[in-house]
C-alpha cells in the first residue's frame, strides 16, 4: 500500500509573512513624513534644507548601500543579514522618536537607511528559496510587491492617523513592535539558508555610490533655486556622474564585482529594474503633491488627506497577487507596461477633474487605476529579475531591483519636487501694491506664513494667489508623472522587441 503524501508545510508562507511586515515597516518609513512634515519642522524648526535631507537621506542611504549589502546575503545567509538588519532599525526608529534637533534627525534617518538596506535584498532572497514551485513563487513575489506599494502610500495615511492624536515622534516609534515581533518570529520560523559565497564588502565602492547619488539629487533640487547657483550645481552633477563612472569602472575590473553588470544582459533585466524605478519616482511624486493639494490648497487636515488618498495604496496591493497570476500566461514587460500606461491614463484623467477635496466615486476609481497599475508594472519587473537571475545571485539581483525601488524613491521627490517649485514660482501672480518678501515665490508654506502677518485684505490676496499658483503646479506635476509612466511603458516594449 503507498503511502500518502503529507500537505506541504505552511512554513513558507508564515515566512513570507515575516519578511512581508518587515518590508511594510520599511516602505512606510519612505513616506510617513509625508503628512507629519509640518508639524516636525514647526517643533524642530527646521529650514528648507533641513527639510530636504530629513526626507531624502533615507532613501538615498538605502539605494547606496543596497548593492553590497545584497551580496553579503549570498556570502553570508540572508537570514543573519535580516535579523541585524531589523535590530539596527529599531535602536534608529527610537533615535529618530527623540530627536531634540533637525541634525539629529538627519542622522537617525541616515541610520534607518542602513537598517533597511541591510534588511530589503534578504527579504526577496528570502522568498526565493522559501518557495521552490514556480507558480507559487510569483504569487509570493507578486504579494511582496504589493505589500511595498502599499507600505509607500499608505505612509501618509498612517502618519495622519498617528497625528491626529499624539506627537510627531509617534510616527517613528510604531516600529518598535514589528521590529521585536519580527525578531521573534525570524529565529523560530525563519530557517537558515546556506550561503552560496559572494564577493567580499566593497566600502570604495559603496561611497562611490553614495557620493554618485548625492551629487545628483542636489543637482536636481538645485535646478528649482532662483537665483541658480550655477556653480554648485555644476560640482554636485560633476561629482555624481564621476563617482557613478567609477564605480561602473570598477566593478567591471574586480573580480568577483559588488554588481555584475552582466546581469542586465539577461532578456529584459535592464527594463524590469528601470520599469521598477520610473514607477516609484511617478508614484512618489504623485503622492507628494497631492497630499500637499489637500492639506495646503484645500484644507484638509493631515487624517483626512491620508484617508482621501487611500484608494491609491488599496489598488497597489490588489494588483500584486492578481498580477502574479497573470504572469504565469503573459510576459512581464508587456503586463509591466500596461500598467504603467493604465497609471498614466487615470493620472490625466485627474488633472481635468474638477476637485473640491472631497471623495468621489470618479476620483476614488482613478486613484485606484493609479495605484493599480503602478503595482502591477512593481510586480511584473520583480518576477522578472528574480526568476531571471542565477540562483548563486539571487541576493545582487534582488539589491539591484530593490536599488530601483529606492533611487526612484529619492528621484521621485527631487524630479517632482523641482517641478513643483518651478511651476509654482512661474506661475505666482502677486497682487499689485505692498513689497513682499522673496520668500513666497519659494512655496506655498512660506506665502501662507507670510500672510499670517499682513493685513486682513493684503493676506486673503496673498493666500488666494499662492494657492492658484500651487494648484497650476500640481497639475504639472499630474502631467509629469504620466508623461514619465507612458514613456517608461514605450520604452519596455521596444527592449521586449529588440
Amino acid at each position: 500500500m503507498s503511502r500518502l503524501s503529507t500537505p506541504a508545510s505552511p512554513r513558507r508562507w508564515i515566512t513570507l509573512a515575516i519578511v512581508a511586515s518587515a518590508l511594510f515597516m520599511i516602505c512606510v518609513d519612505m513616506t510617513v513624513l509625508y503628512t507629519a512634515l509640518p508639524v516636525l519642522t514647526h517643533e524642530l524648526r527646521a529650514s528648507a534644507s533641513e527639510k530636504l535631507w530629513i526626507v531624502n537621506v533615507y532613501a538615498l542611504v538605502v539605494a547606496g548601500l543596497l548593492p553590497g549589502l545584497g551580496t553579503l546575503g549570498d556570502r553570508h545567509g540572508h537570514r543573519p543579514l535580516f535579523l541585524a538588519g531589523l535590530a539596527l532599525f529599531g535602536v534608529a526608529s527610537l533615535a529618530a522618536a527623540l530627536a531634540p534637533s533637525p541634525a539629529w534627525l538627519i542622522a537617525a534617518r541616515a541610520l534607518l537607511g542602513v537598517g533597511g538596506a541591510t534588511m530589503m535584498p534578504a527579504t526577496l532572497a528570502i522568498i526565493r528559496v522559501s518557495f521552490e514551485d514556480v507558480q507559487e513563487r510569483a504569487v509570493a513575489i507578486g504579494l511582496w510587491a504589493g505589500i511595498a506599494g502599499g507600505g509607500l502610500a499608505l505612509g501618509p495615511v498612517i502618519g495622519g492617523l498617528l497625528l491626529e492624536h499624539h506627537a510627531w515622534g509617534t510616527v517613528f516609534l510604531v516600529n518598535l513592535p514589528v521590529v521585536v515581533a519580527a525578531l521573534l518570529a525570524t529565529l523560530l520560523v525563519v530557517p537558515a539558508s546556506r550561503p552560496v559565497g559572494g564577493p567580499p564588502w566593497d566600502l570604495l565602492g559603496s561611497l562611490q555610490v553614495m557620493a554618485g547619488l548625492f551629487g545628483l539629487v542636489y543637482a536636481i533640487k538645485a535646478v528649482a533655486y532662483r537665483p541658480l547657483p550655477w556653480v554648485a550645481l555644476a560640482a554636485s552633477a560633476a561629482l555624481g556622474a564621476g563617482s557613478l563612472t567609477l564605480f561602473v569602472r570598477r566593478q567591471r575590473q574586480r573580480k568577483p564585482p559588488l554588481i555584475d553588470f552582466t546581469l542586465f544582459r539577461l532578456p529584459g533585466f535592464g527594463a524590469a529594474v528601470a520599469g521598477a524605478g520610473l514607477g516609484t519616482a511617478g508614484i512618489v511624486g504623485f503622492e507628494l503633491v497631492l497630499g500637499q493639494q489637500l492639506q495646503l490648497v484645500l484644507e484638509r487636515s493631515p487624517l483626512q488627506a491620508g484617508l482621501i488618498i487611500l484608494p491609491t495604496p488599496l489598488g497597489s496591493f490588489l494588483a500584486g497577487p492578481l498580477t502574479g497570476r497573470l504572469l504565469g500566461s503573459r510576459s512581464a514587460a508587456r503586463v509591466g507596461a500596461g500598467g504603467l500606461l493604465v497609471s498614466a491614463a487615470a493620472a490625466l484623467c485627474l488633472v481635468g477633474l474638477p476637485f473640491d477635496g472631497g471623495l468621489t466615486p470618479l476620483l476614488t476609481l482613478l486613484l485606484v487605476l493609479v495605484g493599480a497599475g503602478v503595482g502591477a508594472a512593481a510586480t511584473a519587473a520583480s518576477s522578472a529579475i528574480m526568476s531571471g537571475a542565477p540562483a548563486g545571485r539571487s541576493g545582487m539581483a534582488a539589491s539591484i531591483e530593490e536599488v530601483g525601488f529606492e533611487l526612484g524613491s529619492a528621484l521621485g521627490v527631487a524630479l517632482f519636487g523641482s517641478l513643483l517649485t518651478i511651476s509654482y514660482a512661474s506661475g505666482l501672480n502677486l497682487p499689485a501694491g505692498g513689497a513682499l518678501p522673496a520668500v513666497v515665490h519659494e512655496s506655498l508654506d512660506d506665502a501662507l506664513r507670510t500672510a499670517s502677518s499682513l493685513p486682513a485684505a493684503a493676506a486673503q490676496s496673498l493666500r488666494d494667489s499662492a494657492r492658484a499658483a500651487f494648484t497650476g503646479a500640481f497639475h504639472a506635476v499630474m502631467v509629469g508623472a504620466a508623461l514619465l509612466w507612458a514613456a517608461t511603458a514605450v520604452w519596455m516594449l521596444r527592449q521586449r522587441r529588440a
